[in-house]
């Protein structure tokens, strides 16, 4: 929700894939935490948020909601992921988040949710499995408001971004009622003033009643958007009660995972449940890696030109299977786990290494490949494009080799050649041919 808000109000580029040099340094993804943990920390700043707690059993959550005060609950399976109260669970119940009237009510559905998949329009097809849910008590909206605060490149700034029309998508806000978007920027050497605070939470209409609590929670969340290294802080929605209470409903927060080394317990609760498995393991490797729905497997020293080598084989027809950047140091290490990672999938069919050797030389690079596929024994046809120093050491090392690593130096001859190599491989499998037969291996 946020990015697409950001983009329209201050045309900046992806926070989340900076152009990185080392392997040590890559951004890998931004840090989300699960709603109760965000409601958690809100609290600690004195933010309001409605009385809630984490069930981890079918039973825990009866306990918890009999502590909570009136028979108005809501519960919220924790995956994450968007569209919760719109998506299925893959034992057909309907809708991640639910208004619940009893204990009775709120065990029954924690047991239809924990330990199943939560399938939305964020998921995919594959869902996220759900661990736990939130019980909290239902707070009635007399009005919802939506504020975010984000890192904005345009003005390399901190920037508010609120708009009167919370408790819906900011995408939808944007696209149909822009002018109902206000973007405040901050002076990171000022902070979010008083005067600040308070004109934002006039222009979005709180009531006289609630302008002054509405400014201290804008200054709140801005003190935790600054003292734990968030990247982003979303309230969708910041409502204000029919009693007149300023609560955040709804958070969703990141935080930037250069900061890790500072914000230890904030980091601790990182969920890999909620990723990909292969993700995990290439961030425990020091590999920048997503996983994608094509058939031809990508290594890549960068991320401007892992981006560059997907699109080439987009075009000559072919589909990449993942984004996988190495880094700046292709190590035979490197190119070991980043093949353990590409041939889990048993999609692909083939696989194409595209390094530029400036770190890291070109000759021993090709040496680290070749042995990292004799000791694999890896089957899959591979083109190898190397370029810069020592390339032609390199290519001769390769052509040498006597294994089936295609070296070729052009990129679209490359290309064409991997998407060529791929179309044999899925004919072979469809007609039940061995891959080496039909390679001539």
């Amino acid at each position: 929700m946020l990015q697409l808000a950001a983009t329209r109000c201050s045309n900046r580029e992806r926070q989340d894939t900076p152009v990185r040099t080392s392997v040590q340094q890559q951004q890998l993804r931004h840090l989300s935490i699960h709603e109760y943990r965000a409601a958690n920390l809100l609290r600690t700043y004195g933010v309001g948020v409605p009385y809630g707690e984490v069930a981890r059993t079918a039973e825990e959550a009866e306990v918890i909601a009999k502590k909570i005060d009136g028979d108005d609950m809501v519960i919220k399976a924790q995956v994450l992921a968007g569209g919760r109260g719109k998506g299925t669970f893959d034992n057909g119940l309907k809708g991640g988040v639910r208004v619940i009237y009893s204990p009775t009510e709120a065990k029954m559905f924690a047991s239809q949710m924990i330990g199943h998949k939560l399938i939305t329009k964020q998921t995919g097809a594959r869902g996220r499995i759900c661990n736990s849910v939130y019980i909290c008590e239902r707070k009635f909206a007399r009005r919802e408001f939506y504020l975010a605060i984000l890192m904005d490149r345009s003005t390399q700034s901190p920037v508010i971004v609120a708009s009167s029309q919370g408790g819906m998508d900011i995408e939808t806000v944007a696209k149909e009622t822009p002018d109902a978007i206000i973007t405040t920027p901050v002076d990171i050497n000022k902070g979010v003033t008083d005067d600040i605070a308070r004109n934002i939470a006039t222009k979005l209409g709180f009531s006289e009643q609630c302008i002054e609590d509405a400014k201290n929670t804008i200054q709140r969340l801005y003190q935790i958007f600054m003292e734990k290294d968030a990247t982003q802080i979303e309230i969708n929605p910041l409502s204000e009660t029919s009693d007149h209470q300023v609560l955040a409903m709804d958070a969703k927060l990141g935080f930037d995972d250069n900061a890790e080394f500072r914000q230890k317990e904030i980091f601790s609760w990182r969920d890999t449940s909620q990723e990909d498995p292969d993700e995990v393991k290439a961030a425990e490797y020091g590999l920048n890696f997503i996983k994608l729905d094509g058939d031809i497997g990508c290594l890549v020293n960068g991320a401007g030109l892992a981006m560059a080598t997907m699109d080439i084989i987009k075009i000559n027809g072919g589909s990449p299977a993942n984004f996988l950047d190495v880094g700046g140091g292709a190590t035979p290490e490197a190119i070991r786990s980043a093949f353990e990672l590409i041939t889990n999938d048993p999609k692909v069919t083939a696989i194409f290494v595209n390094i530029f050797g400036g770190i890291v030389r070109c000759d021993a690079i090709a040496s680290g490949l070749i042995h990292v596929v004799q000791q694999m024994n890896l089957r899959l046809p591979i083109v190898c494009r190397l370029q810069g120093t020592n390339m032609k050491e390199a290519a001769d090392l390769v052509n040498n080799s006597g294994l089936k690593i295609f070296s070729i130096t052009d990129l679209q001859g490359a290309a064409e050649k991997v998407v060529d190599l791929s179309k044999i491989v899925k004919m072979a499998r469809d007609i039940d041919v061995g891959v080496e037969f039909t390679l001539g291996i």
